[in-house]
């Protein structure tokens, strides 16, 4: 049997609810951490507070008349925000799935650009989603070679 409680900490847990107990949108967290693979919740919280800075701004950014050139201007550097890795590839039609996406990076089978990229929460910028090509040693790019008949004898060797 449980003991009563003393006065003053009836007076502290007063107001506290010991049956519904709230979970803080774990199992939304959780949802989407699957469904992005994303490996670490601290990279989850980031991407939530950069998403929410964009929300804010771009909410800003409304509130100017259309015709402004600061807000044209705004507008156009806020398209040009940051992409994860994986999610580019999937989109680019490299990878069916983010989670294949994401195994072929840690893998060592993407670059951007000139450097190798091993880390699925690299962030992409637009300008740079251009350069998101397979590694020139990666047996995935000599399948995907010889399936569209581009493979050079010159690489075979």
């Amino acid at each position: 049997m449980v003991r009563k409680l003393k006065y003053h900490e009836q007076k502290l847990l007063k107001k506290v609810d010991f049956i519904s107990w709230p979970t803080d949108n774990n199992l939304h967290e959780v949802k989407i951490l699957k469904r992005y693979c994303v490996q670490r919740r601290a990279d989850y919280t980031i991407y939530n507070k950069i998403a929410r800075d964009i929300r804010d701004l771009s909410r800003k950014i409304k509130e100017i008349e259309p015709d402004h050139p600061f807000r044209i201007e705004q507008s156009a550097l806020l398209l040009e925000k940051l992409r994860r890795l994986p999610v580019v590839m999937v989109r680019s039609k490299m990878c069916q799935t983010i989670k294949m996406a994401t195994k072929l990076i840690e893998q060592g089978h993407v670059r951007v650009g000139v450097e190798v990229v091993k880390d699925p929460a690299f962030l992409v910028t637009r300008n740079l989603e251009d350069f998101v090509t397979w590694v020139d040693t990666s047996a995935i790019r000599k399948h995907v070679l010889e399936y569209n008949d581009e493979r050079d004898d010159f690489d075979m060797v």
